[in-house]
């Protein structure tokens, strides 16, 4: 009976919390680029699913925009769809997931395994 209650308490800090981290961001949607400074490596098509207190999540998202790589975020919290496409689709219930030209899962952020995906992807194109 401890442990339910412990982890009901947990469980209540954490919705408490995600509606304050969640109402100062707004960056769902397609990421902001300069155009003329997009990247001579032609990427597919990046479609970020994430949330807004993940950190990994955040790390992606200002990999992407620092390297203006174009992506689209859904917001897994926010959007009924994206958490349908993340689960059903994509067989995943954790964030960060990748989709590359909606072909290639990436589970999981890190600079390296990235491109390394995206290079693995298009060689195999």
């Amino acid at each position: 009976m401890k442990k339910i209650l412990m982890l009901a308490l947990i469980l209540a800090a954490y919705l408490a919390a995600v509606p304050a981290q969640a109402a100062g961001t707004s960056d769902t949607g397609q990421s902001k680029i300069d155009a003329k400074a997009v990247k001579q490596q032609s990427y597919p098509k990046v479609v970020l699913y994430s949330v807004a207190w993940c950190p990994h999540c955040k790390e992606a998202k200002e990999y992407f925009t620092r390297n203006n790589i174009p992506f689209i975020n859904k917001d897994v919290e926010l959007d009924d769809k994206a958490m349908d496409e993340l689960t059903k689709k994509y067989k995943s219930q954790g964030v960060p997931v990748i989709v590359l030209d909606d072909k290639k899962v990436i589970k999981g952020f890190s600079p390296e395994m990235f491109e390394k995906a995206v290079k693995d992807y298009q060689s195999k194109k």
